[in-house]
């Protein structure tokens, strides 16, 4: 998977694709259970640059977030996944609550958020202001939600 990075070693990477005049856009999220919002968030963030980092939540990060029994996919195939997407040009996993630290490390020009965000609500919309990148909300509107197909799927099975 040579899509995926250790944030420290994505650091230097990112470093080169700017000193080549690229545009850095980051998309984060717990990317449990690929759906078709999550498809259109990231291909709007990619629209917003010309590189395009995914940056994943752990297993013990969703785990906190969401709780027990989250994540459904172990943090190693869901990398998997987004680096199969064409739109994604690299994947980093971060351990913590917030992708706070992944903003400062690598300074994206863009931070995108999905359409549950307002420009207004991005809990890192200061981070990003201060290094002088923009917030972008991409994805168009909410159709889909993880917890709620978890929800569906479970359905579906006590019916049988």
């Amino acid at each position: 998977m040579d899509k995926y990075h250790p944030l420290d070693r994505l650091a230097g990477i990112i470093r080169t694709e700017r000193s080549r005049g690229r545009s850095i856009v980051l998309a984060n999220g717990c990317f449990d259970l690929i759906h078709v919002g999550h498809i259109r968030y990231l291909e709007e963030a990619k629209a917003q640059g010309d590189i395009l980092v995914a940056a994943l939540n752990s297993d013990a990060s969703v785990r906190r977030l969401k709780g027990e029994g989250r994540p459904i996919l172990p943090e190693s195939e869901r990398a998997e996944i987004l680096a199969a997407f064409s739109c994604v040009d690299f994947v980093t996993i971060f351990e913590e609550d917030t992708v706070e630290q992944v903003l400062l490390t690598l300074k994206p020009d863009v931070h995108a958020k999905g359409s549950d965000y307002t420009t207004d609500t991005v809990p890192e919309k200061e981070t990003v202001r201060a290094y002088g990148g923009r917030i972008a909300i991409t994805g168009g509107p909410k159709v889909k939600n993880t917890s709620e197909l978890i929800r569906q799927i479970g359905a579906g099975f006590k019916h049988e």
